[in-house]
């Protein structure tokens, strides 16, 4: 069974750190790449950051980028979100995703984990 469990959510202030993590499991993620979208309410679901499982191959969304970091961990089976100087406009439900190959769908997914930044 292919699974993504997201942890690492949780209340933070505005100029905080939090780093977000995904393990996958279920079958091997190699040829894969990870994704990291985020949902907040009223809006639609954006992605944030993208990696192929090798580590290289990164995109990030202009909105989080030079504060936002991902990366993979083949030991750990692990991808990770770190998410410093955080705003309030940071505050979603951040979702881990994983698709095969640059031109494939977003198909599996993550339950999601709450990040929420106040002032």
């Amino acid at each position: 069974q292919v699974q993504l469990v997201e942890s690492g959510g949780g209340l933070v202030q505005a100029g905080d750190s939090l780093r977000l993590s995904c393990v996958v499991s279920g079958r091997t993620f190699s040829n894969y790449y990870m994704g990291w979208f985020r949902q907040a309410p009223g809006q639609e679901r954006e992605l944030v950051a993208r990696i192929h499982w090798s580590g290289g191959r990164t995109f990030y969304a202009d909105s989080v980028k030079g504060r936002f970091t991902i990366s993979t961990d083949n030991a750990k089976n692990t991808v990770w979100l770190q998410m410093i100087n955080l705003k309030l406009e940071d505050t979603a439900v951040y979702y881990c995703a994983a698709k095969l190959g640059v031109g494939g769908r977003w198909d599996i997914w993550g339950q999601g984990t709450q990040v929420t930044v106040s002032s």
